[in-house]
């Protein structure tokens, strides 16, 4: 009777098990062909060459598994990929957003009271301004000098008589970072879902999107979208008040931006356009009653952004050029100190009547344009890291696009299109004091140095706007800025005799950076433990004998105040931190100080 088969062990996945495993297997069922088991013998090469294979394909084989769950994948494409389905917008090249004075000099009017009205601009959106160090920025508005609230004072006079010649005008206006570039695509034959790469990989915002043919396509949040609600100039009576009205716009040609770490793609739809059922927005109460043949009604949701009668997805570009404008963004390009956006680069101007002006005093007052930040313009400057993707994408999916908990309002924040500006770290925290749903949301921003700072106005206001959309009726947001306390780390460890001391204690510096080279969420304590374990992690080191934390005083430093060792754990582990403070390490190469014992 033969024997029986002995049964394969699916559980042993690395080298020795399997190894181990083919040994059981050639003894048992070839006894008489393989009988040297000799290290150095060619059955044992061939044995060891079999194991490290099944091992490497095991290794893969989860490596991959993991890479395919949010929760345990670690390469950073996969993260944003991952992401991505989970309906997550991947900001790679946030924009910086503030606020700028403008000024500008204007010809008195014949009677010296006063400017000469014909001669006050319009400064149109798409104005180009500059700093000093040369980042630019483009005017995010239209820039009225005839407004009555902007201020007018005198600014040149006749010696002889003392009346005024010439009167300064002040206005202000909203800018972003960044500049505007045009790029051709050539579309061969018509294609399902076509997707352009574009050539630049800074990319913030696609501003425009047409073919030769003079269709212009829109970008929308995902393809199924098929209305949006474009901004029109209210010539109503209301006007002063409520200077633009929102339209509903059917959009069958439509794209959505999908962004990767290195690379920004338009992804259009399905349909040719043959295959547009319609032209005109639906009747809301058709599209809410749509009965499908029969005589009931299963579902009575209204989704405003379903008007258009068309299951295609949009229509796709084909045997054409398509002409797309957008603005790209660096680190090095996204933010301004106060004081330092001095230049109107390239003015976009209008005058009422130009042909009816003197040219000599028109250029005058173009030449005349001067602007002054008086608040930093910042942003986030650096790409989030893979944990940052991670919480935010899982906050998100969580949110449902509505804001009930303070989780649902940070992720929503997190989640701003980033042409509205970013940033870092947010919290939001319910207002004991308070008899309604008051929520105080707590901000911090990024320079383009890294380094934690202050969130401007515009970029608040924007944060408020954004949330409004989702927020409950009863609660009131009030935008506040999060405290930064600089601190620094000194340590002592016992290393060991034979390990090179510069060596080691150059190691326990960048292992304590790399544990403060994330940013710190708002109102997260410090753990202590965490630094004594990364030290004890370094080659070479025995044992982390001392951890201390020193608040940084100095020019450099904020100035908040805050006790180091009032907020420190009796048993030494921990650090309390208020929850509206983050803690930043602000110059590690001078504020992390190890010592060898």
């Amino acid at each position: 009777m033969p024997a029986r088969k002995t049964p394969i062990k699916y559980t042993s996945r690395e080298f020795d098990t399997i190894k181990n495993d083919l040994i059981e297997h050639a003894k048992r069922y070839y006894p008489d062909t393989f009988r040297d088991f000799n290290e150095a013998s060619f059955g044992a090469l061939m044995l060891d060459t079999v194991a490290y294979v099944g091992d490497i394909l095991s290794f893969y084989l989860d490596y991959q598994v993991n890479e395919s769950f949010l929760d345990s994948a670690i390469e950073y494409d996969n993260i944003i990929r991952l992401a991505r389905q989970m309906g997550y917008k991947f900001q790679s090249n946030p924009s910086s957003y503030g606020s700028v004075a403008i000024y500008v000099i204007v010809p008195a009017s014949t009677s010296g009271l006063g400017p000469d009205t014909s001669y006050i601009p319009l400064l149109k959106k798409g104005t180009q301004l500059s700093s000093t160090s040369g980042n630019t920025f483009m005017l995010e508005e239209e820039v009225r000098f005839d407004d009555p609230s902007n201020e007018i004072v005198a600014a040149r006079t006749d010696t002889s008589t003392g009346l005024p010649t010439h009167y300064a005008i002040r206005s202000y206006g909203r800018i972003v970072s960044g500049i505007f570039n045009v790029e051709s695509v050539s579309v061969g034959s018509f294609e399902r879902f076509k997707r352009i790469k574009l050539n630049s990989n800074s990319v913030s915002e696609v501003t425009s999107v047409t073919d030769s043919e003079g269709n212009e396509y829109l970008e929308v949040e995902h393809l199924s979208q098929n209305t949006v609600y474009k901004e029109v100039v209210n010539k109503g009576d209301n006007s002063d008040t409520v200077p633009s009205v929102l339209r509903p716009l059917i959009v069958p040609r439509r794209f959505v931006v999908e962004r990767e770490r290195d690379n920004v793609f338009l992804q259009f739809g399905y349909g040719g356009p043959s295959e547009i059922r319609t032209a005109s927005v639906a009747e809301p109460t058709n599209v809410v009653l749509q009965l499908n043949g029969r005589d009931y009604v299963t579902d009575k949701s209204f989704d405003p952004f379903k008007l258009l009668n068309t299951d295609k997805f949009g229509v796709a570009p084909a045997n054409t050029t398509l002409t797309v404008r957008y603005r790209t963004n660096t680190a090095a390009n996204v933010n301004a100190a106060a004081g330092s956006v001095t230049k109107v680069v390239t003015p976009l101007i209008e005058f009422t009547n130009r042909s009816t002006l003197l040219d000599s005093k028109v250029n005058e007052v173009i030449s005349s344009l001067e602007c002054f930040n008086e608040e930093a313009i910042v942003g986030d400057s650096r790409l989030p890291s893979s944990e940052e993707v991670r919480r935010r994408t899982i906050d998100f999916f969580a949110t449902q696009n509505r804001a009930v908990t303070q989780l649902d309002y940070e992720a929503l924040v997190y989640s701003m299109p980033e042409r509205f500006g970013s940033v870092k770290r947010c919290r939001v925290i319910r207002d004991p004091d308070s008899l309604r749903r008051n929520l105080n949301l707590y901000v911090v921003s990024e320079n383009s140095r890294g380094k934690l700072t202050q969130t401007n106005t515009t970029i608040k206001e924007n944060v408020k706007t954004w949330l409004s959309r989702n927020k409950m009726i009863s609660d009131t947001i009030d935008i506040l800025d999060a405290k930064i306390v600089n601190i620094g780390v000194e340590f002592e460890v016992i290393v060991d005799e034979e390990s090179n001391k510069f060596q080691v204690l150059a190691d326990c510096n960048q292992a304590v950076t790399n544990l403060f080279s994330i940013t710190p969420y708002i109102g997260e304590p410090l753990y202590i433990t965490d630094i004594y374990s990364a030290l004890n992690k370094v080659a070479g080191v025995v044992d982390a004998k001392s951890v201390s934390i020193k608040r940084k005083l100095g020019s450099d430093y904020s100035t908040v105040r805050f006790n180091v060792k009032e907020a420190t754990s009796a048993d030494g582990r921990y650090i309390t931190v208020p929850k509206n403070v983050v803690m930043e390490v602000k110059f590690p190469d001078t504020d992390i100080k190890g010592a060898i014992s």
